[in-house]
């Protein structure tokens, strides 16, 4: 099939360390899999450094480079901006490009700040007047066990959702002489395993249930309160221990909290990086008065299912396998059993915008949505300064009332 007849669809992306290459492979690999309707062209990818984003571009696939954000969003040949850098630029540059015209794509968290967030939002609701999408990349939403998780939900086959338990397991800063890299800084991260993690799993359990949370009560920890100063952080106020330079630590190492659902539900949420052994495990159960859910990212071609309405002689979870056609997105990609990675959620991701932007629908998860989630997570850290008070999410009225949203089905 040629795609020559079809509009070409410019794509700048700013950022090329670990989301910057996921980006890059989906945006190089959708056009091959799914039938779009217009052509991604990957035609400048932004960095500050001359050589070092020059020789990104060239190694992931991009036609050309640039060392200002500014100079990406103010070519012609460019209609989709992917912002894939710290936290604490998102705001500036998924504004200035909606505000240009831009479709913007941004990872998560949305923003460091409700604040920012807020302005995002705005933007987003301002430029989808004219025309302009913006979508927040919470890419689990694209792994084919949970869309099919979230489409049984809406089936029915739970019935009503009474238990939501939601853990994010990493090991990666277990070592004191991890160094003190940008994820663990405030200024640039918003927050820690909170933020880069929790924000997953606490949109994960709302995509599923199509509830919202509008209560927390929280613990916070910082494990390791200094850590060796990595060369990046130079900036940073030090403290000095014998020859070697150490900075604090201003996020947090580990996030738990309860929480109550919009439908009612109780939930609980673990999100932490030092829970030894653990690679990247995220852990998703849900219990409904006919049945009940549970996923492991581990294991993420796999969904458990347990149908409280069986005999009981002969009920129980039952393995299912997601890599049937008629499973979300599985069509697109290999014969039965032959399982997709973690790299695949990146090109679902691509495929949904590029189609939102084709057929000018919103996309989901939409900024509005990541905004949410800030907003859960300064409910959080709110809780946690105030030894676990109960405190209710913003917005939390308006979430009881609204709908659930509609499936992804891919």
């Amino acid at each position: 099939m040629t795609h020559a007849s079809r509009p070409t669809l410019g794509v700048g992306m700013v950022g090329y360390a670990f989301m910057g290459r996921a980006h890059s492979q989906a945006w190089r690999n959708t056009a091959a899999f799914f039938d779009l309707p217009c052509t991604p062209a990957m035609v400048a990818l932004a960095g500050r450094s001359r050589d070092q984003v020059s020789a990104a571009a060239e190694r992931l696939g991009w036609a050309s480079a640039e060392t200002d954000w500014r100079e990406l969003i103010r070519r012609d040949d460019v209609h989709v901006v992917d912002i894939c850098t710290p936290g604490d630029t998102h705001a500036e540059i998924a504004i200035a490009a909606l505000d240009a015209g831009k479709h913007v794509l941004c990872e998560k968290p949305l923003a460091n700040t409700v604040a920012e967030a807020t302005a995002m939002a705005e933007a987003a609701g301002r430029a989808a007047a004219n025309g302009v999408r913006a979508m927040v990349g919470f890419n689990y939403r694209r792994v084919p066990a949970l869309a099919l998780a979230r489409g049984l939900v809406l089936d029915g086959r739970l019935g009503t959702i009474r238990h939501v338990r939601a853990q994010y397991l990493q090991d990666w800063i277990v070592d004191p002489d991890f160094p003190l890299v940008w994820r663990l800084e405030a200024d640039k991260a918003g927050s820690g395993a909170l933020g880069d993690i929790g924000a997953h799993i606490i949109d994960a359990a709302q995509y599923v249930t199509g509830d919202r949370l509008i209560g927390v009560s929280a613990l916070l920890e910082t494990f390791i309160k200094e850590r060796p100063i990595a060369q990046a952080s130079a900036g940073l106020d030090a403290t000095v221990d014998g020859d070697d330079r150490r900075g604090r630590v201003t996020v947090d190492d580990a996030a738990l909290f309860a929480g109550r659902m919009s439908g009612g539900a109780l939930a609980s949420f673990e999100a932490t990086r030092f829970a030894t052994g653990r690679k990247n495990v995220l852990r998703l159960e849900i219990n409904g008065s006919a049945g009940s859910l549970a996923f492991d990212l581990e294991s993420m071609n796999e969904l458990s299912f347990y149908d409280h309405t069986e005999d009981p002689r002969t009920a129980g979870f039952r393995r299912i396998l997601v890599t049937e056609p008629s499973h979300p997105y599985a069509g697109a990609w290999w014969p039965p059993g032959h399982v997709l990675g973690y790299e695949h959620t990146f090109t679902h991701e691509v495929k949904d915008f590029v189609e939102a932007i084709a057929s000018g629908t919103d996309p989901e998860p939409s900024f509005a949505d990541g905004l949410q989630v800030q907003r859960v997570i300064s409910a959080v850290t709110h809780s946690a300064a105030h030894h676990g008070a109960w405190t209710a999410v913003e917005g939390a009225e308006d979430a009881a009332r609204a709908p659930s949203p509609t499936a992804t089905t891919g």
